[in-house]
């Protein structure tokens, strides 16, 4: 691996995993949650997940693009997250669209799963990573649905943000 470069690290198969600050390695992002929800809050959640799983995260394989959180029996499940097969585990692989249980804290459960029933918030999955310690993590965003008015909002304000950086530098 001489030819790497810093912001990202190879495995032996050629695949690419973003090393994001921190020391955690990005292996998905949701990056249409912020164009379709206002993220009020984010919350770090563990996975469980099977060995198969596991190894083919580590390839930088996976997609959490139409993935979100719903609770059910007391306990938050992600569900929608697509895990590829990892072809080496033969017979002893995992389903890739299965509900994979989150790890959160008792206390941090109860704020959630009040707020999702009270106030018509959702949780939506930003980030699955590994940490610096080598454990699968996703960021999960405590997320309000944006109308379409919003979003030209968002857009609008973001353009004459980058049109008025853009005459600050041009002037001096």
């Amino acid at each position: 691996m001489p030819w790497s470069t810093p912001g990202s690290s190879t495995s032996g198969d050629g695949s690419e995993t973003k090393v994001a600050p921190g020391g955690k390695k990005l292996v998905a992002q949701n990056r249409r949650a912020r164009h379709d929800y206002f993220i009020e809050d984010t919350i770090e959640a563990g996975l469980v997940l099977t060995g198969s799983e596991v190894k083919s995260l580590r390839q930088g394989k996976g997609s959490i693009a139409e993935a979100y959180v719903a609770e059910n029996g007391g306990e938050l499940y992600l569900q929608g997250a697509h895990i590829p097969e990892y072809t080496a585990a033969n017979r002893f692989n995992h389903d890739p669209r299965r509900l994979r249980k989150l790890l959160v804290h008792r206390r941090e459960l109860g704020r959630l799963s009040g707020q999702i029933r009270r106030e018509g918030y959702t949780l939506v999955p930003l980030e699955l990573y590994f940490n610096s310690r080598g454990i699968a993590k996703t960021l999960l965003g405590l997320a309000q649905g944006k109308r379409k008015v919003d979003k030209r909002q968002t857009i609008k304000s973001r353009d004459w943000d980058r049109q008025r950086a853009r005459l600050m530098r041009d002037r001096g």
